[in-house]
């Protein structure tokens, strides 16, 4: 049976990071499995987690009243999942689903940002991270908002 330290370490979002902070992560961190179906979290919801994808496929949605679920994204293994943990008030501002069965580790944000604030090394190094899926996620909206309602625009 591989440790939690070993999968992470494999994992690309933590690829150059120092063995030390890998430790602090290991401590806030457990292995959890979502079937096909399963909706991760929903938007408004309380972000507690974020997810290193390991096997399995996620949609990113955006919900809007009278439509069918907009998939912004589909991540899969070795992606991130879930960056609201990080950022006040800490609601999800998007709705996770499993496409198909998921294999993840979750990493605890309360236990992370206590361990930001108790070492801003940590913290820095997170949010550098952080920064570029966020960008990406917004990019991904973004393209998904033009494909979605730039064609109805044409007269």
């Amino acid at each position: 049976m591989e440790s939690l330290e070993k999968i992470i370490a494999e994992q690309p979002f933590v690829e150059g990071l120092e063995s030390y902070y890998l430790q602090l992560l290991v401590g806030c961190a457990k292995n959890v499995v979502f079937e096909a179906g399963h909706t991760v979290f929903r938007e408004g919801e309380e972000a507690h987690e974020f997810y290193l994808l390991r096997h399995g496929k996620v949609a990113i949605e955006i919900h809007a009243p009278q439509r069918p679920p907009i998939v912004v994204e589909t991540l899969a293994d070795g992606d991130v999942l879930g960056w609201s943990w990080l950022i006040p008030p800490h609601h999800w501002r998007f709705t996770a689903r499993a496409v198909t069965q998921v294999r993840a580790i979750a990493l605890d944000g309360k236990c992370l940002r206590t361990k930001c604030e108790a070492n801003h090394d940590l913290g820095y190094e997170l949010l550098k991270r952080f920064a570029d899926i966020m960008s990406r996620r917004v990019d991904a909206a973004r393209y998904q908002v033009i494909d979605v309602y730039g064609n109805g625009a044409k007269k």
